[in-house]
């Protein structure tokens, strides 16, 4: 019997999700659409987190009998590829490459980042996904045209993108999470006092150097583009 399974769990097939038309596998045809039932669960996944997506909850939603969702969604991982190629479209890029790779990678980063802001349960499905569909691969077109003047191979270009992903959604995973996290000023305070003290102890030259030197602006924002150019600046295109 299908049954939800962490988004871990294997067994999608590309050409059964990505290249047959979406309808119901056996019985009577639902009164609702695949497309009903992915927007059903990114609404929850972007209100509630992605673990309250369960096919109970999301036909709940779509006022659906649970087992009418089998028949578009056998489990939960398919629903999750769903989900995330659903929002892909999203994604769209209408301009062509400027030529300037460097500078057109970090457009796709920072689109890329505000992506995953609006969606942020996204990060966590992309660390195990594995099958892109139409609208992912439309934005994977995009960012392979803008790696063409880099003369990388084939295989690099697909490498540098999934470094890039990688590197986005790691950054924005950690910038919900200290987001979520309270920080009094009183806290604050008490961790600035002990990094001095820790400074200041001789036991961490290394530390002390690095927290003397003058500040830079420490908005989301502005640390994502420093952090991003360290990354894009010193990629290797040999």
């Amino acid at each position: 019997m299908p049954h939800d399974r962490g988004s871990g769990a294997v067994g999608v097939d590309p050409e059964q999700l990505w290249l047959r038309p979406a309808e119901p596998r056996r019985g009577r045809r639902p009164s609702f659409s695949r497309e009903a039932i992915v927007e059903a669960a990114v609404t929850l996944a972007d209100s509630e987190g992605l673990e309250a997506v369960t096919m109970r909850r999301v036909a709940a939603e779509v006022r659906a009998g649970v087992m009418s969702l089998y028949s578009y969604a056998p489990d939960k991982e398919t629903l999750l590829e769903l989900m995330v190629d659903h929002i892909s479209g999203e994604l769209m890029v209408t301009e062509a490459p400027s030529g300037d790779w460097r500078a057109d990678l970090k457009t796709i980063a920072h689109l890329q980042r505000a992506h995953m802001l609006r969606h942020p349960w996204l990060p966590a499905a992309l660390f195990t996904r594995r099958v892109p569909g139409p609208n992912t691969l439309a934005f994977l077109e995009h960012a392979l045209a803008v790696l063409r003047p880099t003369g990388l191979d084939g295989a690099a270009k697909l490498e540098v993108f999934a470094q890039l992903t990688a590197f986005v959604a790691g950054h924005v995973a950690h910038e919900v999470a200290q987001t979520a996290v309270s920080r009094s000023p009183d806290r604050a305070a008490a961790e600035a006092r002990y990094l001095a003290a820790v400074a200041a102890d001789g036991c961490h030259p290394e530390l002390a150097e690095a927290l003397a030197a003058p500040g830079r602006p420490l908005t989301p924002e502005a640390t994502f583009t420093r952090f991003l150019g360290r990354l894009i600046d010193g990629l290797d295109t040999r």
